[in-house]
């Protein structure tokens, strides 16, 4: 699953050494077959079969077999696989290959292999001599300020911030409002969230962090919309120290981010600056003194208030070195019957983070599990048509690349889709099925699932019925909360389908002190669970899939 962009939590990685998988295959090693030749049934399996097919098929979903499959993709020989690098390309080569030997159809015109969709990304980089100049002062890079994503100032460029308080609009609460156009700005924003009387979030639910708090990216998202052209934030936390955290943070600030190649200009996020408390005091043309004041202000207002602050003008000297690349999404097609024109699409991302400061970073849970979830239903699906019990509605199976670096790889299936996206009747995303978080430690079997009630009433409650029917799994729901601070709904690939609406169900485990770290290891997988997790969702599929009327589209819930 993708990351949040929060500073702390990009913090938040495993730090403990990652074993190596024993004698870890290379990308030419070959799987055990998962299939098997079609049987005739007889006697009491042939009984069995017609009666619950749907049990049948699931229970060829086995431990054995995800491990097998896991054992290999998230192999240290596959270097984290990282979108763009030799990892992804022998992961994409494996998957195709599986899609291939099952017997499944290659859905992509036009392409050298059938199983592959190819598209073109740009590799960006910072280049060295970044400068931030204030009047006389001149600020370096990664002691004094630090930058993610868009396309930085390849000259030296004058900018004079507005002041956009804390850059939050919602209902009741604008930052905006008193602003007008900024479209083409630069603007100046705090970290953080407005607070009441008592300290606790103003925006929050329950005293708790809103997910302008939680996740700057909300702040960024809101400034794209309205055109700004960069975003400069800065963090006067008292107990924050800067110099360190850019310290630490420098291996993830060195590593590249890419996009489209064809991406046009209003589809590039403004460049995120993050800057000292000395330096902002600078750009407000302020001192450490107001700005609690204004802060306070807010509190007493409980909305936004004038600011006493003139921003400076500055100059930025922040270029990037970019390169074209290829990737790509990989896919399996299988035709239904009488409904074939519809499809069910079974997703998940089989990218990963690749290696940092010298560890492999191998992304077993995330998202080695929800890939081969996706093989193993693939399986299942195909053993079900050769022996007379094919789905009704097509399914694609599809892995996509680029989840990590921003939901890239779904949103260009999205934006390109092979199959009409009218007649796309579900998405069901696994991300992250392997692991426990620390909510559920000690306890019984669950699977958060995000997104089912947004869309269609009809999917969340053919979901529920699923697992009544056959799992008995709890099913934790807590992250369909609109206000939920991790906006894990939008943080998967998923929500590229959601979109342009069509509804969808996502099956994650929460995050661990592994996520996105180096231990996140095959040896942790928990696979006894991740059996289950699988057979949910194949269940889910078989339903949707066999159905007499597609699930409706009867609501548009955030």
């Amino acid at each position: 699953m993708r990351k949040p962009s929060l500073l702390a939590c990009l913090l938040a990685a495993g730090v403990s050494a990652a074993s190596c998988v024993a004698q870890a295959p290379t990308a030419s090693t070959k799987a055990p077959a998962t299939t098997t030749a079609p049987a005739v049934a007889t006697g009491t399996a042939a009984a069995t079969t017609a009666a619950d097919p749907a049990r049948t098929y699931a229970e060829t979903i086995t431990q054995a077999d995800l491990r097998q499959h896991l054992t290999i993709l998230a192999s240290d020989a596959y270097e984290g696989r990282e979108t763009g690098e030799k990892g992804q390309k022998m992961a994409m080569e494996y998957l195709a290959k599986q899609f291939a030997d099952l017997g499944l159809q290659g859905p992509v015109k036009g392409s050298d292999n059938p199983y592959i969709q190819h598209f073109t990304m740009v590799r960006s980089s910072w280049a060295d001599g970044a400068t931030l100049k204030i009047g006389s002062d001149t600020y370096k890079w990664l002691t004094d300020f630090y930058a993610f994503g868009g396309r930085g100032f390849v000259a030296p460029t004058a900018v004079q911030p507005v002041f956009a308080g804390y850059g939050i609009e919602q209902d009741g609460y604008s930052d905006y409002a008193s602003l007008g156009d900024v479209k083409g700005k630069d603007l100046l924003i705090l970290l953080g969230e407005p607070q009441t009387a008592k300290g606790t979030a103003l925006l929050g639910k329950d005293g708790q962090n809103s997910k302008w708090g939680q996740d700057f990216r909300a702040k960024l998202t809101v400034a794209a919309q309205k055109g700004a052209r960069s975003v400069f934030f800065v963090d006067f936390d008292p107990n924050s120290n800067f110099e360190k955290l850019s310290a630490r943070m420098a291996p993830y600030i060195s590593r590249p981010s890419i996009a489209f190649k064809d991406a046009k200009e209003g589809a590039i996020r403004p460049t995120a600056y993050f800057v000292s408390p000395a330096v902002g005091y600078k750009l407000l043309g302020t001192n450490a003194q107001t700005v609690p004041k204004y802060a306070a202000a807010v509190t007493k207002a409980a909305k936004p208030v004038v600011s006493p602050f003139r921003p400076a003008k500055a100059t930025v000297f922040a270029p990037r070195k970019n390169e074209d690349f290829v990737t790509e999404n990989v896919m399996g097609y299988l035709e239904g019957t009488d409904r074939k024109e519809e499809l069910v699409i079974l997703s998940a991302h089989y990218d990963h983070i690749g290696i940092i400061n010298g560890e492999v970073h191998n992304g077993a849970d995330d998202d080695g599990s929800g890939t081969v979830t996706v093989l193993e239903m693939a399986q299942a699906f195909q053993k079900a048509k050769a022996e007379g019990h094919g789905p009704r509605r097509s399914i694609l199976f599809l892995a996509v690349t680029g989840e990590e670096k921003g939901l890239l790889g779904s949103e260009y299936y999205t934006d390109h889709p092979v199959f009409p996206l009218e007649n796309t009747v579900v998405d069901l995303n696994t991300d992250m099925v392997g692991r426990t978080d620390k909510e559920h430690e000690g306890k019984g079997d669950y699977v958060y699932v995000i997104g089912s009630d947004k869309l269609s009433s009809e999917l969340h409650t053919i979901l529920q019925a699923q697992n009544e029917k056959y799992t008995n799994i709890d099913l934790d729901f807590r992250f369909n909360d609109p206000e939920d601070p991790n906006r894990f709904y939008y943080r998967s690939d998923h929500y590229n389908f959601a979109k342009h609406g069509i509804p969808v169900a996502f099956f994650f485990n929460g995050v661990h002190d592994d996520y996105h770290g180096p231990g996140d290891e095959v040896e942790k997988i928990e696979f006894p669970k991740m059996e289950k997790r699988a057979r949910l969702v194949f269940y889910t599929a078989w339903d949707l899939a066999n159905r007499d009327k597609r699930i409706v589209v009867d609501s548009n819930k955030k």
